[in-house]
């Protein structure tokens, strides 16, 4: 609780402030309780065609990016009874011990494996569906017979943008003897660009990673870019957990969650999730361990449009959900929604690293979140529950206040870095 508590203190010390642009956006995020092989479609430029329909594209874009993964993926990936991709057969248990896995055992679970996951304190058991059993119903049976334990399908999550794979020498490495990194990303692998080159450690959480991609470069390097491309927090290392590499069911909440794990053992204090995907029991359960300890996460509300479903882990309590705006302060007509939005950066023509010796102008939320990260990562350098308060009170007196009066739900509390677009 105390995160939570430490989180509205924020609350108080901007009301106590004076002025009147500081009584506009005195709340905070109003929060609920609780690839490298692959390559995602670049979202087309919805401003140049007619937005009466821009909700249905985005919606079809989405269905059929999903489909294309599972059609091209059989064997490893399937959909659960939502219509979102999962790891296929895989049922995903925390809160397990051994009585447990005995008695689904009895009942035709198999266990795959069984571990900790260090730093999250999450006990992980991963159960195979029955053969002839489909993964919905398979779900809702071993719910029931485990009723003490949580229950999920291991779904995939999206980079909400191009994540164009590699070439494995372009992966970037570590130089020795580097100083601590307050700066975390959960993505795909990083190339070695001249803007990042040798502050950024990189840890694999998929089959062939770390391995290095358009998208977790880019990511990378609007978060801590120096030289040719300049990020919010230059200069600084960064700890990059690639959960992707070359697996086609890479992405998924196990690799996510043991990413959250190793960046908390790290002492990371803020991490940017670029990615999109559902509501996810295993996924919850690891954001809020990451955040118990100190650990503040920036996440992207996707490039699908306002109708798409709410995107995670942007609409998990206490993340901080980050939309795109164009160079005219206007939201980008493809952000998705979360169940709250709390900032916007700049999401169209952000220049970004791309590879080890090439940049681009990117588009999509992707890119706007690492710029929020960055900055409130100026201000919360270390985990320290106390001092989360004092550092988001910070973050929001530097928003730019957009659309209407004080904090609402298209821009949040208002625009972070907006001059970092151009850099």
């Amino acid at each position: 609780m105390r995160f939570w508590t430490s989180l509205l203190v924020a609350i108080g010390l901007l009301a106590a402030m004076a002025g009147p642009r500081v009584g506009a956006q005195v709340a905070l995020p109003q929060v609920q309780l609780p690839d490298a092989a692959r390559t995602l479609p670049q979202l087309p430029e919805v401003n140049a065609q007619p937005l009466i329909s821009a909700g249905d594209r985005l919606t079809q874009i989405r269905l059929d990016r999903i489909a294309a993964l599972v059609e091209g993926n059989r064997g490893s990936i399937e959909l659960d009874e939502r219509g979102e991709p999962a790891v296929r057969g895989v049922l995903v248990a925390t809160g397990i011990d051994d009585a447990m896995i005995a008695r689904a055992a009895k009942e035709g679970f198999a266990l795959i494996d069984r571990e900790r996951v260090e730093g999250l304190d999450i006990d992980l058991a991963r159960f195979r569906v029955p053969e002839g059993r489909s993964i919905a119903r398979a779900r809702k049976q071993l719910t029931k017979l485990l009723p003490a334990a949580e229950i999920d399908v291991d779904n995939i999550y999206f980079a909400s943008g191009p994540g164009v794979a590699l070439p494995q020498s372009a992966l970037a490495t570590t130089a020795a003897g580097s100083a601590p990194a307050s700066l975390g990303l959960i993505d795909g692998g990083v190339a070695a660009h001249p803007s990042v080159a040798g502050r950024v450690e990189q840890m694999g959480f998929a089959k062939g990673a770390p391995s290095a991609s358009r998208h977790g470069t880019a990511v990378a390097s609007l978060l801590v870019g120096k030289g040719p491309v300049q990020g919010a927090a230059p200069g600084q290392r960064l700890l990059a957990a690639d959960v992707y590499g070359t697996d086609p069911a890479g992405g998924n909440a196990s690799a996510i969650a043991r990413a959250l794990g190793w960046l908390v053992q790290s002492g990371v204090a803020v991490t940017t999730i670029s990615l999109v995907g559902p509501d996810n029991k295993l996924f919850s359960v690891a954001v809020t361990r990451a955040q118990q300890h100190g650990m503040l996460i920036v996440a992207a509300v996707g490039n699908d449009g306002p109708a798409a479903p709410p995107a995670y882990p942007a609409s998990y309590r206490g993340v901080f959900a980050v939309t795109g705006v164009d160079a005219k302060g206007r939201a980008l007509p493809e952000a998705g929604r979360a169940l709250h939005v709390d900032f916007a950066a700049p999401g169209d023509a952000v220049l970004a690293a791309t590879g080890v010796g090439s940049s681009d102008r990117l588009r999509g939320t992707s890119f706007a979140a690492p710029l929020v990260a960055g900055r409130l990562a100026l201000r919360y350098p270390r985990p320290s529950i106390d001092a989360i308060g004092p550092a988001v009170a910070a973050l929001v007196m530097e928003a730019r206040d957009l659309g209407k009066k004080g904090r609402d739900k298209i821009y949040g509390h208002g625009l972070i870095c907006g001059d970092c677009a151009g850099r």
